[in-house]
Parts: C-alpha cells; sequence; structure tokens
C-alpha cells in the first residue's frame, strides 16, 4: 500500500513512516510481541518506501529537466513569431527556418525524453549519423541571437573557413548539449558578448561556449555539474535564478556518454568559457563553407512513381508537393485498403516504383499494408515506412523486415528525397548556380593541362569504384591546381551523395 500510494503521488511523510514502521520493533525490543511483522517484513517494507520515494524524486528530477530543455527553442519559436506578427523588419525566410530548426528540437526532445530516464540509468542507446557540423553549430546560434540582442549582448558564431562539411556523430544529443551551453551563457551574462566556436582537427570536434558573465569561483567548478546546482550561490542581486540547476548535469551526462569531454575555465567576474570535444570522425572531403547547398529539381531517367499513405491528409498534401516537384508521378491513399487497390495484383505489379506507408493507422497498420505489398510485388517496389516511433525501425518483433527503408515523424524533405534516391538509385538533377549563365558553352579551354591530368585519374577510379582513392586524387588535385576550385566543389559534392555516375558525367564534359 506504501508502494502504491507513493507512486500514485499521494502525499507521503516519509519520516513518520519509517518511525511507525519501526515501532514494532521497540515493541520486540521490550519484549512485546510484534503485531504481526517480523524484522525481514519491516526490512522489505523499508527498502520498498526508499524505492518510492526515490522514483518520486526521480519523477521531480525528470520534469523539471523537460522544463529546462523545452523553454529555449520555445523561446526563439515565440520570439520570432512575435516579431513577424508585429510586421517588423524580419527575413521571413530567416525566420522560418530558426522556428523549423527550434521546432525540431522540440520533436527531439519528445524522443529524448526516455532517453533521458535512461540517462538516469546509465544505459543510453547512441546513434550516429552524418552530419553537417558547421550547420549544427549555426543552427543553435540562430535560435539563441535574438534573445542575446534583446539583453543588448554581442553573440558570435564563429567557424573556421576549412573544415569537413561531414561528420559522423550523435546529432540530437550534440545539439542538446550545445543548446544547454549557449542557453546558460545568455541566460547569466548582463552584460558583453558570447561566443559559440568550433573547430576541427585529427577527427576531433570542438565546440566552444564563451562568455562575459559573472563568472564561476575556483571552488565551485566542480559541483555545477551536479544536479540542482547552479553556478552563483544566488548572493548576486542581478543573478538569475530561474532553471533548475540540470543543463550542466545532462550536458556532463552526454559528453559522457558520447566519449567526449566537458571543461570549464573561468574567472570570477571575467566570464567562463565551456569547452566540449567528441570524437567526429570525417566522412568525405573538405568544402568551402561558403558554397551554396543545392536542392535537387529534378532526376535523370523515366518518371517514377510513388504511392504515399497516411490518414493524416495534410501530411499527404506536403509530401505530395515535396515529391511533385521533382518530377515524382504520385498517387495518394488514405488508409491501407485503399492503398493495396491501387497497387493492384501482381499483374500491375510495375504500377509503383516505391511505396510510402505511414505506420500507425486505422485498420490496417503500416506494417501490415507492407507485408501484403511485400507478398504480391516483392523487391521490385521499395517500400519506405514512416512512425513517430522510433523503437518500430525494425519493423514487428519476430518478423522479417518488410521494408527497405525506416524515416521517423516529422520528417525532414530533404532526408526524405535521399531515402527514395537511394533506394531507386536515381541520378538527381541540380539548378545551375547563377554564374554558370554567363559561362561559354564549352568550358573545355578553361581546365588547365593539371587538372586534366587528375580527371583522367579520376576517370579511371570512378569506373572502378575506389571510393577512398577518389577522395585523396580530388584533394591532391585541389592542392595543384587552386583555380579548379569550383570543379573540386562539384566532385566533393558528388562524393558525399556518392553519386559516382554524376561525377563521371562531370569529368566526361571537361
Amino acid at each position: 500500500m506504501i508502494v502504491l500510494a507513493g507512486l500514485c503521488g499521494f502525499s507521503l511523510a516519509p519520516q513518520a513512516h519509517v518511525q511507525e514502521l519501526a515501532r514494532p520493533a521497540d515493541d520486540q525490543a521490550s519484549g512485546l510481541a510484534p503485531s504481526g511483522a517480523v524484522p525481514e517484513e519491516i526490512a522489505a517494507l523499508t527498502t520498498a518506501l526508499d524505492a518510492a520515494v526515490a522514483a518520486n524524486s526521480a519523477k521531480s528530477r525528470f520534469l523539471a529537466n523537460v522544463s529546462h530543455e523545452i523553454r529555449s527553442p520555445l523561446n526563439a519559436i515565440y520570439g520570432y513569431a512575435q516579431l513577424v506578427e508585429r510586421g517588423a523588419d524580419v527575413d521571413p525566410q530567416h525566420a522560418a527556418r530558426v522556428i523549423r530548426r527550434s521546432a525540431e528540437h522540440l520533436t527531439n526532445l519528445v524522443e529524448g525524453l526516455l532517453d533521458l530516464a535512461s540517462v538516469e540509468q546509465g544505459v543510453i542507446r547512441v546513434e550516429s549519423g552524418v552530419v553537417r557540423a558547421g550547420a549544427l553549430v549555426q543552427q543553435v546560434a540562430e535560435m539563441f541571437a535574438p534573445l542575446a540582442a534583446q539583453k543588448g549582448l554581442a553573440f558570435q558564431c564563429i567557424l573556421p573557413e576549412r573544415m569537413p562539411e561531414f561528420v559522423r556523430m550523435d546529432e540530437r544529443r550534440v545539439r542538446q548539449a550545445l543548446i544547454n551551453l549557449v542557453s546558460n551563457a545568455v541566460k547569466f551574462t548582463t552584460a558583453g558578448e558570447v561566443s559559440l566556436r568550433f573547430t576541427w582537427s585529427g577527427q576531433i570536434a570542438t565546440f566552444e561556449v564563451r562568455d562575459t558573465g559573472p563568472g564561476i569561483a575556483p571552488d565551485r567548478q566542480e559541483a555545477i555539474f551536479s544536479p540542482y546546482v547552479r553556478s552563483g550561490d544566488g548572493s548576486a542581486a542581478d543573478e538569475p535564478q530561474d532553471g533548475a540547476g540540470l543543463g550542466l548535469a545532462i550536458t556532463s551526462a552526454i559528453a559522457r556518454m558520447l566519449g567526449g569531454d566537458l571543461q570549464v575555465e573561468s574567472v570570477p567576474g571575467k566570464g567562463s568559457t565551456f569547452r566540449l570535444k567528441m570524437m567526429a570522425p570525417q566522412v568525405s572531403g573538405f568544402v568551402d563553407r561558403s558554397a551554396e547547398r543545392l536542392r535537387p529539381i529534378g532526376y535523370a531517367g523515366p518518371v517514377r512513381s510513388i504511392l504515399l499513405v497516411d490518414d493524416d491528409r495534410d501530411h499527404l498534401v506536403v509530401l505530395r508537393t515535396a515529391l511533385g516537384e521533382v518530377g515524382f508521378d504520385v498517387a495518394l491513399a488514405s488508409d491501407g485498403q485503399t492503398a493495396l487497390a491501387l497497387a493492384g495484383d501482381e499483374a500491375a505489379k510495375d504500377r509503383f516504383d516505391a511505396a510510402v506507408l505511414d505506420v500507425s493507422m486505422p485498420g490496417m497498420t503500416g506494417w501490415e499494408v507492407a507485408a501484403h505489398l511485400r507478398a504480391v510485388h516483392g523487391k521490385s517496389l521499395k517500400i519506405l515506412m514512416l512512425s513517430a516511433n522510433a523503437e518500430e525501425r525494425h519493423g514487428l518483433s519476430g518478423q522479417a523486415a518488410d521494408h527497405d527503408a525506416f524515416l521517423l515523424k516529422p520528417v525532414e524533405l530533404g532526408s526524405l528525397l535521399d531515402a527514395i534516391g537511394r533506394q531507386l538509385d536515381l541520378t538527381w538533377n541540380y539548378p545551375q548556380p547563377a554564374a554558370a549563365a554567363d559561362e561559354p558553352a564549352d568550358t573545355s579551354t578553361q581546365v588547365s593541362q593539371i587538372a586534366r591530368e587528375h580527371a583522367e585519374r579520376l576517370k579511371t577510379l570512378v569506373r572502378i569504384g575506389h571510393v577512398r582513392a577518389l577522395e585523396g586524387e580530388i584533394r591532391a588535385l585541389e592542392q595543384a591546381d587552386p583555380a579548379a576550385g569550383p570543379l573540386v566543389a562539384k566532385l566533393y559534392a558528388c562524393l558525399d551523395r556518392f553519386d559516382l555516375a554524376a561525377m563521371g558525367q562531370t569529368l566526361e564534359e571537361l
């Protein structure tokens, strides 16, 4: 009964209960018979009570952490929404990007709620993926720049001129750690500046958050990484007292989970520097940070047909628009039965090249639809699943996976296009840079002899598919002929997408 009361949230007075439980033992010591209880039972009840109190405390810490984590991206969304609503001089596309990225962070927090409980137990699932490190840092900076400006603080985001565009890391948790650090820096700094700096060397990424805030006393620099401990002692009148004191504790836990290190350097009255280091292996070649990332406008070859299945009409419209813009022939179904009717029987198996299925639907689930489609059409129909539950990525427990790819909702449209492109082995078409219109149609005379020699070697490597050697040869071209920068950037872009067909076509056109 005590355990149930504690877990259901009823008010407990632990000391009174412990004293009551101890009373039979006192009676026994006085020679009186215990009222139906033996010392072992009393010990078990006491242990259960301690467990209930600990669970209640963990729940409180968990809820406090969620509040701490949600407020920062909400502030960015709320702030930009107010600026747009008032008609302020704000670039709407920039505001939309900040709002979208903040919403993405909130989505990641929802997914991370169970992970935070796992952190308490020291058990965590690390998901390493390919990340644009520079873009990640800029996204975090854009979330806090308005708040810093509102407080009259200078805010800097400092990136190196040359860095790997793609590295491998756990993007969600690195973003969470950076948000915690930058949020604290802006919150506790009343004058001066805050900076977020990223450097990369020897496969190690270093994120540095520097502020000109009140600083941290030497005897407190270790304690601040413990839960519920703030950087100051609360004696300063201008020291903010909001927050649960969990941000640094969580960030430190994230650093350890990812095999990294979090350190602080601080001088009271002058400011603090938090330095987060972790392994971030480079995925492929260096590119200029200023190079524009282009979205595909189509693909080579015949028109491909896609079947979209989702009971959410708004979601279907968004996906149909995104896929239709790049040339797919899209059919829609709002339930499993309609999807199977559209896909037809084995005689009509060539009607669709791929199907994108929502998992949670009334009637037939996405997994049931996938099983029917796989049984009828086999591997000729590529099946991509969409779900809000990351635990479902491997399909139904105990059954062979009937899908070719899994994407987590809310899905980033670029990621969806990438996934479909990989499954259908598409070669994407990209818009030509603005300067390309002024270039002569025959660009062969503008390529140096040095570049031609490297291009011939690259053609051979493309034919045999030697990716590692391709990267080395492109880097050699970059060093040998600085004037070949545009060609090098295009080759690196192909390599990043593992699009050897496009790379071969680029080389043939020289």
